[in-house]
């Protein structure tokens, strides 16, 4: 393998570079038990995004592996585990940094079916709930900070993994996504609590998902379970009641500051950063009197809000809401109590107007950035029109119709198409787009598990995010022209599909 004839047919940019790493692997400590190994890397190399780092990466994979010998004969006898290897280094930054990290990762990975087995919520609470236990009783708070980390990160090591071989499909990603932050939110929030019970005395409950009278409600993406590869969680805390204090002794705190403690502690578990990061970035603004608003609010008094001051805004927003933490059973009042605030009131050409001066504003911001073409998400034809058109129609039409209520993108697209309240075409168009920049987000994403969403301008990155997402060369056009045009083909037919539907909103 010194020729750079073949190592260009493998997709090698910088061959010579490539050509000397693969010199010092066959001079390594295991050269006789690789070499018969490299024709099938450097294939499943070439299929990767990045063949040139991935073979570094590899490398360096090699070189901390604890059992670099046990590692070569799996992927000898496993050539799924050398494409999962290969794919996974060559493909995402972010993920090749976990394994070098955490060889012993890979080992669970490379199993026969692992990829194939799709875990659900269930199965994460309960490693999360064994790797707890291991640090004790009552741990170090940054032991079990860090604990919750690890967790995430090892979790998003296999959901990358299945989504850069296409053993995922995009839904499959985004709900798997949610699964773990609810996962992740629900154990945040019982160590807080527990935690918090302990400092004043209080007994433990029974049950962490019922009876506290404090609930943690998802809502954006989180709540509607396509939440993307890096993304903030937004989160609301609502409890029971102001009356009262939190346990029988006189020291002890009124039910509401117990509640805003509580809320600040959960923020605090995952959004504080440790040594190994931090879970989520939590964003609350999405609660009554936004920023101005107590940390955590009563159930009376989001009650009293939302029926004297809540915007038009504030009613797409609930459509996501549902509880991901706490007292499942108080999430589930809330919803039923601010139901008539989201569908009962008329939706008509001032609330429609009200959007949409608070869509130009966000356009205005994104111009000025320069992104109102590469934006995925907030730019011309971005996700954030598919979300518009989706959830305007189902506020509007909401009230005699409950299948309009699904708190998902795609469900609720899917309604709207059964109701005849978006013609068949559009919402084929409006899915296809959905689906298509969602995956670029998340690719976007995946490389250094930041909140990314504009394309890149450097030509190297654009290509490498094309090769991310299957596009490669063709006579016709490169791998990063063949992402443009089909990027602009998704935003103008959404950018049409979003103008003719508020123009006829704001008519109705």
């Amino acid at each position: 393998m010194t020729a750079r004839e073949p190592l260009h047919q493998y997709g090698f940019v910088d061959e010579q570079a490539a050509d000397q790493q693969l010199r010092q692997l066959g001079e390594g400590a295991q050269a006789r038990e690789l070499l018969p190994l490299l024709p099938d890397l450097l294939r499943w190399l070439s299929a990767a995004a990045d063949p040139d780092r991935g073979l570094i990466r590899f490398e360096r994979f090699l070189r901390v592996h604890p059992e670099p010998a046990r590692l070569i004969g799996v992927l000898r006898e496993r050539p799924r585990a050398a494409e999962l290897l290969a794919i996974t280094l060559g493909g995402s930054p972010f993920l090749a940094e976990s394994l070098i990290r955490h060889p012993a990762w890979f080992d669970a990975l490379s199993e026969p079916e692992a990829l194939g087995q799709k875990r659900t919520r269930v199965d994460i609470e309960y490693d999360l709930l064994q790797a707890l236990r291991v640090l004790g009783r009552h741990p170090p708070p940054e032991a079990e900070l860090n604990a919750l980390r690890l967790a995430k990160r090892r979790e998003l090591l296999r959901i990358g993994a299945r989504d850069l071989l296409r053993l995922a499909s995009v839904e499959d990603t985004l709900l798997a996504l949610s699964e773990l932050a609810e996962a992740l939110v629900q154990q945040a929030y019982a160590s807080s609590e527990d935690a918090l019970r302990r400092r004043h005395d209080l007994p433990a409950l029974e049950s962490a998902l019922a009876g506290s009278g404090f609930t943690v409600l998802g809502l954006g993406k989180l709540g509607g379970g396509e939440l993307n590869f890096s993304s903030d969680v937004d989160l609301v805390y609502v409890y029971a009641t102001d009356r009262g204090r939190a346990g029988r002794g006189k020291g002890s705190p009124s039910k509401a500051d117990f509640a805003v403690q509580l809320g600040r502690r959960v923020t605090a578990a995952l959004a504080e950063t440790t040594a190994e990061g931090i879970v989520y970035r939590v964003d609350l603004r999405l609660r009554p009197e936004g920023r101005s608003g107590a940390v955590a609010a009563s159930l009376p008094s989001c009650e009293r809000y939302y029926k004297s001051r809540g915007a038009s805004w504030e009613r797409l927003a609930l459509l996501k809401a549902r509880p991901v933490g706490g007292d499942r059973d108080l999430g589930a009042l809330f919803l039923q109590r601010v139901r008539s605030f989201v569908f009962d009131r008329p939706f008509g050409p001032d609330a429609v107007k009200e959007l949409l001066r608070m869509k130009h504003a966000s356009d205005r911001r994104v111009a000025e950035r320069g992104e109102s073409e590469s934006d995925v998400k907030l730019g011309r034809g971005g996700i954030r029109e598919v979300e518009l058109v989706v959830q305007a129609l189902q506020v509007r039409n909401g009230r005699r119709l409950g299948a309009l209520h699904a708190r998902g993108s795609l469900q609720a697209l899917q309604a709207l198409r059964e109701a005849q309240l978006l013609p068949d075409a559009e919402a084929d168009v409006l899915r296809r787009a959905y689906l298509f920049l969602r995956d670029v987000e998340n690719k976007l994403q995946m490389v250094a598990d930041a909140q990314v969403h504009a394309l890149p301008r450097a030509a190297e990155e654009l290509r490498l995010l094309a090769r991310r997402l299957g596009y490669r060369d063709a006579p016709e056009a490169s791998a990063e022209e063949s992402l443009r045009r089909a990027h602009r083909a998704h935003t103008e037919a959404v950018h049409r599909i979003f103008s003719e539907t508020f123009a006829r909103l704001e008519r109705a």
